[in-house]
């Protein structure tokens, strides 16, 4: 077996059925396994009630039993891990800061541990003061300790720089596939039409903007949809008031998981609508840049650093809604900032250029820690 080990916490699992981090592990793993990488991927829950291990496309993975749901039992699973890890050698890689007060023991131990530094997850505002205390905190513990913080953004970056000096930072971006084609029938069950519509995809809270956006779009007669990805109901506040901005032109077509049909929902839409004001280089965002797709993206650093050119920025519902009247009124300016989707797409966030920059700072971080113990 290779003397190259990984081992990556931080995730619920894989294969992907989750978030952003989930789907990237599914191809990094792989990727480095046929780098001449043994891997090691922690997996929340276990079938049989204990801890037990088995291979998934050539990936170990090691399945931690949890007692709690939700929060409390990502941090239950994330103590475990770490304790499981530490009985065993190689590079680790921590995906997220959540429990970053146990990098200081990672540390103590004497493990390499590159951490991911996700967004600034302590500056959301669906959170309470007490878990922003909590993460915020929690980044501290994360910065101070990690042998390298990998940023996905400048931005991000330029903050952790605050908190360590540069030279431990490496900026690494997410990356995603390329949508060259996609099948214009999975759009059917939806009623929606290629080149119809344009697609709004986030989670529904108030800092992804999609009141400002779904109010902005009502503003006059589209002649198309805009077809409004995930879950919404009455019951909660702020969809609520999302519901009732829309009319006969919004589409709610639920959460959908099908990578082929969202696949589809990109490639066959006129423009994507990104209203997220926080975080750093936003998967969602990049997989639209890779299908062409031209942005009306919130004006803020994250967003113009990920999309350029290929984006037109608003800061309330008026720029919003002046930004969706051009690129509807306007063919050339589409077709403009479609390819300059694909071109910002192409000089940064591929998968094989985001693998090789990782793999680059993991094994550097590898042979450190050779040089150390030799």
């Amino acid at each position: 077996m290779t003397g190259k080990k990984l081992l990556i916490l931080g995730i619920r699992g894989i294969p992907a059925a989750h978030g952003g981090f989930e789907t990237f592990v599914a191809i990094l793993a792989p990727w480095l396994r046929d780098h001449d990488w043994d891997v090691t991927v922690y997996c929340q829950g276990s079938d049989t009630g204990t801890t037990y291990e088995d291979m998934w496309d050539g990936i170990r993975r090691v399945h931690i039993p949890v007692t709690h749901e939700g929060a409390v039992g990502t941090i239950e699973f994330d103590i475990k891990s770490t304790i499981h890890a530490l009985r065993r050698p190689g590079t680790i890689l921590t995906l997220g800061y959540n429990t970053g007060f146990l990098a200081p023991i990672i540390r103590l131990r004497g493990r390499r541990n590159l951490i991911n530094m996700d967004g600034l997850e302590w500056k959301r505002a669906k959170y309470s003061w007490g878990a922003k205390a909590y993460l915020w905190v929690n980044e501290r513990f994360a910065a101070m300790a990690g042998n390298i913080l990998i940023a996905d953004h400048p931005a991000i970056a330029d903050h952790l720089a605050t908190r360590v000096k540069r030279s431990k930072i490496a900026t690494v971006p997410y990356g995603s596939t390329r949508i060259d084609q996609a099948d214009p029938a999975l759009l059917v069950p939806y009623g929606l039409e290629p080149g119809k519509f344009l697609t709004l995809i986030a989670r529904s809270e108030p800092e992804n903007s999609i009141l400002e956006i779904v109010r902005a779009f009502t503003r006059r007669r589209r002649g198309i949809k805009l077809a409004v990805l995930g879950n919404y109901s009455r019951d909660h506040s702020y969809q609520r008031q999302v519901l009732e901005a829309g009319n006969a032109e919004v589409a709610f077509i639920g959460g959908v998981y099908d990578v082929p049909t969202v696949a589809s929902l990109r490639f066959h839409s006129l423009a994507y609508m990104h209203g997220h004001q926080v975080g750093g280089t936003n998967p969602s965002l990049v997989e639209a840049l890779g299908a062409g797709n031209p942005v009306i993206g919130h004006d803020n650093c994250f967003n113009r650093w990920v999309a350029g050119d290929a984006g037109m920025y608003f800061a309330d519902v008026d720029g919003c809604d002046i930004h969706i009247t051009q690129i509807l009124a306007e063919p050339a300016i589409r077709d403009a900032k479609a390819a300059l989707a694909r071109q910002r797409w192409s000089e940064a966030f591929s998968w094989p250029t985001i693998l090789e920059a990782y793999r680059e700072v993991i094994e550097g971080v590898a042979d450190a820690s050779r040089s150390a113990d030799g």
